[in-house]
């Protein structure tokens, strides 16, 4: 049986069925779960959880941690850490600035990688693991600066962007999810090099603006393999740095590609990186379709989890590290003003740092003003009330963010 209680009501030991308010709106990624501690209660609270469905039939429990997947080579597992909320080492500001610069390196790194191959030369894997040591660091000194990031893109160099991005964004869900240095860096080499098989794609299918011919996608999907290929032959990497690689196409309901797994026999860094290279690829500008803005894809990765496509947890959980606005969405807000997402707040992901750059009257403003929504003291009392497309707007938030960036 179940009851409706107040939120004064709940002990440690209860087990919650059903919020009164959105997940999206907790720091919790569902809402069923036990009640293990009063820091959990504390944190309903203040998202403002008034009411709650508990389960009053069945004995108190403590949460039981989440099966670890399996990998192929069991040798190359890092340990993986439990969850632990600290507060950053440095500020948001202070390390995008680094990250920044490590950005552009890993963009670097992959380009030379991808030109290698092409000429049939082997990777420089100590480059590889060089910036992909830079790039941990920077998440564990701040995961918000480096995964802000992913919202640089460009039309011309797509792969290189979207290897960097995919890399970045995995180490950071590694990261909020608890993995070890160790398991974020082999994360972050393996979903950097996961598209290397595409050098092996003929650039008029991999360039193609209209949809693929049957045979041209098959020919497309072969860059899975040629991918496994490269790097079984010219690396010294092992089974599970191949997994982003082999994997980024499987789906957990066995409907995806090379070898149709289903979810137990996909490992769990190939389970992330089917998720980010989805996303990634979805937000940004191909030959072949302009990309949506960050909030409708994150709304397509939800629905396609419900369908059974992609890990309904891991989908849930990378919501809450890029946020439900995430950095670069424009959004209106309800006073009528116009801002840009300059940074998340995932104690309060509706409520994100914004720097207005259009008045209530449409008037663009000389100088932006930066603006956190989840302070009480804001007059007036500020929060989102619609995304924008930025077609729709005519702004372009990479001027206001990091001009130098790109």
């Amino acid at each position: 049986m179940t009851k409706r209680i107040g939120i004064d009501e709940l002990q440690p030991g209860m087990l919650i069925e059903q919020l009164d308010r959105s997940w999206l709106s907790t720091p919790f990624f569902r809402h069923k779960m036990a009640i293990t501690s009063h820091q959990q209660i504390a944190q309903l609270k203040a998202c403002g959880v008034q009411t709650l469905v508990v389960r009053i039939d069945a004995e108190p429990v403590q949460e039981a941690p989440a099966p670890k997947q399996s990998l192929v080579d069991d040798s190359n597992v890092p340990v993986v850490e439990q969850p632990v909320c600290a507060p950053p080492v440095v500020p948001f500001e202070e390390e995008l600035a680094v990250a920044r610069q490590v950005y552009q390196a890993a963009k670097t790194v992959i380009q030379e990688a991808m030109h290698d191959t092409r000429l049939g030369r082997a990777i420089n894997v100590d480059v590889v693991r060089a910036v992909v040591t830079d790039m941990t660091d920077s998440v564990f000194r701040n995961p918000d600066a480096l995964s802000s990031l992913s919202r640089l893109k460009r039309f011309d160099e797509y792969t290189f962007y979207h290897s960097v991005n995919t890399s970045l964004l995995a180490m950071s869900l590694g990261q909020s999810l608890g993995f070890d240095r160790a398991a974020i860096h082999l994360a972050g080499v393996g979903t950097l090099l996961h598209d290397i098989g595409k050098t092996k794609v003929p650039l008029e299918i991999l360039n193609k603006p209209g949809r693929f011919e049957a045979h041209e996608m098959e020919i497309m999907k072969q860059h899975v393999l040629r991918g496994v290929e490269v790097l079984a032959s010219t690396t010294d990497l092992g089974d599970s740095y191949v997994q982003p690689a082999l994997e980024h196409h499987e789906r957990v309901n066995g409907a995806g590609y090379p070898h149709q797994r289903a979810q137990k026999d996909i490992s769990q860094f190939g389970l992330i990186t089917a998720i980010v290279d989805i996303y990634d690829a979805m937000t940004s500008d191909r030959c072949y379709h302009k990309g949506q803005p960050a909030h409708q894809t994150l709304q397509l990765l939800y629905r396609l989890s419900l369908e059974g496509h992609l890990d309904p947890t891991l989908v849930q959980q990378f919501i809450q590290v890029v946020g439900v606005y995430p950095v670069g969405s424009i959004v209106e807000l309800n006073t009528g003003e116009t801002g840009i997402v300059k940074q998340v707040n995932h104690e309060a992901p509706l409520a994100p740092v914004v720097l207005l750059v259009k008045s209530a009257g449409n008037t663009l403003l000389s100088q932006p003003q930066e603006q956190d929504l989840s302070r009480n003291d804001n007059t007036p009392l500020r929060n989102v009330k619609a995304v924008l497309h930025p077609h729709q707007t005519g702004i372009d938030p990479a001027n206001y963010l990091d001009k130098k960036a790109a």
